[in-house]
């Protein structure tokens, strides 16, 4: 199952600015390729058929430690332990009752 607010890294699509700005709808819905061109994050999982990163066995590689070592990321990580222990679902729950 795909979600559209997932991003495969473990980025959090939903408030995100190029969704109305740009009308993009996620690494999920273009198959990768989101607004800004091809995310080899994106197209590694997805030539896996995994849903995000935290389902590969490799996880954290070294291109997913390298983007959750950027400015501003650091979490992505984080969400992708959360997916993977609770699901995306109770995930989604917990992170709108926080807000």
């Amino acid at each position: 199952m795909t979600y559209p607010f997932m991003g495969r890294c473990g980025e959090d699509c939903e408030g995100c600015k190029h969704r109305e700005s740009d009308g993009c709808p996620g690494c999920s819905g273009t198959d990768g390729k989101p607004f800004w061109g091809e995310c080899k994050l994106a197209t590694c999982c997805i030539s896996k058929q995994h849903e995000h990163c935290g389902q590969c066995l490799e996880s954290p590689c070294a291109k997913l430690d390298e983007y959750a070592s950027e400015p501003g990321n650091g979490y992505i990580l984080l969400n992708l332990r959360a997916w993977n222990e609770i699901g995306y679902d109770a995930w989604r729950r917990a992170k709108n009752e926080q807000s």
